[in-house]
């Protein structure tokens, strides 16, 4: 599989779907083609495949790209000689635009691994609610009152997951520079600290920093995000100025797991990456 071209959409634009390409509404009208001819409705087929009938609506329609064990039950429910299998393919190759940080959000709240390495700012999921304010404050172009509200709430919301998913193992690797830049001022930026090592205490959250003495290490081409579903399949996002790209490659994936593999390495261990924070935490 190819990884899919950069998105032009704003990876904050909160739309529930990918938008639909003709590679996904084809697979979706074969899908319900044997599920027709297999005499289900969308909520009789869909324990059958382990997915809710809402997911399955998705699918047919062109929404949602079909994950890879959902062909594979497909195929042994369906009885599809293949032909579901060998339209996965030439979904998997479609270069599609979409708002792919809403699709991301979902699978972070199911994942049981989450690896994110940020070397632009403190990732979404450790920010507290001033560092955040800040950030979109200085939004260019300007967002209205309401809009910075809508987008700190829903930022906010994504932390609950550190509580509500004790058995998912999060890995945060971040640029020393990123933390010693004092977004917001002092006050803000030491909260911000105090957080980070609140946060990332419980022994299912680990955090990393690279120093910044590390000249060169396996990350300098940008931010790298990995989670893992239940059914062990892996998806990463990469994001850009305008655009976020969402992988579904093998090959890809497999890529960045070798560069964050690096990054761990490379980075400081969590014990003296939790000193350096308190160190940094007290200079301010």
């Amino acid at each position: 599989m190819i990884p899919m071209a950069d998105s032009t959409l704003s990876i904050e634009h909160h739309t529930n779907e990918p938008e639909p390409s003709d590679t996904l509404k084809s697979f979706g009208a074969v899908h319900k083609a044997f599920r027709k001819r297999a005499g289900y409705t969308q909520e009789e087929y869909a324990p059958l495949v382990q997915y809710q009938p809402g997911t399955v609506a998705s699918i047919e329609q062109g929404r949602r790209f079909p994950p890879r064990v959902f062909v594979e039950r497909a195929e042994q429910v369906l009885d599809a000689f293949g032909a579901l299998r060998a339209a996965y393919k030439h979904v998997s190759r479609e270069k599609r635009l979409a708002s792919w940080f809403r699709q991301w959000a979902e699978l972070e709240e199911q994942a049981i691994s989450l690896y994110t390495y940020e070397n632009r700012l403190v990732p979404g999921l450790l920010q507290t609610e001033g560092h955040a304010l800040t950030l979109f404050r200085e939004r260019v172009p300007t967002l209205t009152d309401s809009e910075v509200e809508a987008k700190i709430t829903a930022r906010m919301q994504r932390q609950s997951l550190f509580e509500e998913r004790p058995h998912t193992a999060f890995s945060f690797i971040i640029e020393e520079h990123v933390l010693r830049r004092e977004t917001g001022g002092a006050e803000v930026m030491r909260g911000q600290i105090e957080h980070i090592l609140e946060i990332t205490e419980p022994r299912h959250v680990e955090l990393q920093v690279m120093p910044m003495e590390r000249g060169v290490h396996a990350g300098v081409a940008g931010p790298i995000q990995l989670l893992e579903t239940p059914e062990n399949e892996w998806f990463a996002y990469c994001e850009a100025q305008l655009s976020g790209q969402f992988i579904v490659s093998p090959k890809s994936i497999s890529v960045l797991h070798m560069r964050y593999a690096k990054l761990r390495s490379q980075a400081l261990p969590p014990r003296d990456s939790r000193s350096l924070l308190e160190r940094m935490r007290g200079a301010l």
